[in-house]
């Protein structure tokens, strides 16, 4: 049979390993079937997180939001209502930014919003879309 050589492959993926095992504490930097399993679960734990933080964005967004909008006397789903009725198309996240950082435009919009709502709470909304 002929010899298989494969010790330099074995090393690199060693290496690869703990070097992007790096950082950890103890044994999970320094052994290789600790920081093998160790890196796997990161690596897990990253690509879940990566999703997550779109939601947890949102909800940040939404939360920033509704406070601006509570200021303004309305409330967050009478928002969002009045500015689809209106025909403003202004995402989540550049509604939050206005919140924080520019009232006075926010302010603007919220009025828009509530321009738009029909006056009694109860009617039936047509949307203009």
């Amino acid at each position: 049979m002929a010899r298989v050589k494969r010790a330099v492959n074995a090393q690199k993926k060693r290496r690869t390993t703990l070097e992007l095992a790096s950082g950890y504490r103890g044994q999970r930097s320094r052994l290789y079937r600790k920081a093998k399993e160790q890196v796997l679960h990161s690596l897990n734990y990253a690509y879940r997180d990566r999703r997550a933080r779109k939601g947890d964005f949102r909800k940040l967004w939404i939360q920033r939001i509704n406070a601006g909008v509570r200021a303004n006397g309305m409330t967050y789903n009478r928002f969002i209502q009045g500015l689809r009725l209106a025909g403003i198309e202004v995402d989540r996240k550049i509604l939050a930014e206005l919140a924080v950082s520019d009232a006075g435009a926010f302010t603007a919009l919220v009025e828009a919003a509530r321009a738009a709502l029909p006056s009694d709470v109860n009617a039936p909304v047509e949307d203009k879309a």
